[in-house]
């Protein structure tokens, strides 16, 4: 692995997100619309919190059980805020930061996708599926 290749040369910079005061179904559909499994959730441009796929099927027995998607979404809107399900403040990098060390935070485990960012506006997104790319076109 070149240990200081730039994250900005694997991250996908055209990112998907939440806005801060959205209600969950919204971003509910957004993963399902955009088959995304990370949403960066930002306040403006400001990165304030990540929401991953596991967490929305968390809170959402529709997909399991097949109920009505407006009664869910009704449900899930009266239920919890984004910010309740979101992970508050994620772990991110910023845009002069290494693969090698986007690499380190996401073994860590807590998620498979890591926000970059600059200063504090979201500017990108890395995956693990990015990482391996990224290795699989060294070898």
């Amino acid at each position: 692995m070149k240990r200081n290749d730039p994250i900005t040369k694997i991250m996908n910079a055209e990112v998907i997100t939440a806005h801060h005061g959205d209600p969950v179904s919204k971003a509910r559909k957004l993963r399902q619309e955009h088959d995304v499994h990370h949403l960066p959730v930002v306040s403006g441009t400001k990165l304030v919190g990540l929401v991953s796929w596991s967490d929305i099927l968390r809170v959402s027995f529709g997909d399991a059980f097949g109920t009505d998607e407006r009664a869910e979404a009704v449900t899930l809107d009266h239920s919890m805020t984004l910010e309740e399900l979101m992970t508050p403040n994620p772990d991110s990098i910023g845009t002069h930061g290494t693969v090698r060390e986007a690499a380190e935070i996401l073994a860590s485990g807590k998620f498979h996708a890591l926000p970059v960012v600059n200063g504090e506006e979201l500017v990108g997104m890395v995956t693990t599926t990015d990482l391996i790319r990224y290795l699989r076109d060294l070898f």
